[in-house]
């Protein structure tokens, strides 16, 4: 199953919203700004879309700061994304910086490599 990708994009005035599927875009459309916004209506949302395409959600945050993703209920406090039956969340940093990386455990580069082709099943 190719799964239907919805990128948010929170900016100071508005959320940008993106979804694609296999054929390309789905849906655009331009919301109200997070800060404004209800507590659960970006899950809200997600859940929606999930259940009228009958599958759960790939989603992309794209942020300047992952606290954005606090803000609009789809990341807890220690940046970690939601993950329901419905949605699963990931962030794209807009400054290009990389994530931190734990240092010290082990040599991970093969896990990462791994983790970069494969397909997150729900």
């Amino acid at each position: 199953m190719n799964r239907i990708t919805v990128t948010l994009a929170p900016e100071a005035t508005r959320v940008r919203l993106l979804a694609m599927g296999p054929e390309g875009e789905m849906m655009r459309a331009v919301l109200g700004p997070a800060a404004t916004m209800h507590r659960r209506a970006a899950a809200t949302l997600l859940e929606g879309l999930s259940l009228w395409h009958q599958q759960p959600l790939s989603v992309v945050l794209y942020a300047d700061a992952p606290d954005a993703g606090c803000a609009m209920g789809l990341f807890d406090a220690l940046g970690f994304g939601e993950r329901t039956l419905h949605y699963e969340v990931g962030i794209a940093v807009r400054d290009g910086r990389r994530p931190r990386r734990l240092g010290g455990l082990a040599d991970f580069r093969d896990l990462r490599q791994l983790g970069l082709h494969a397909e997150v099943a729900l």
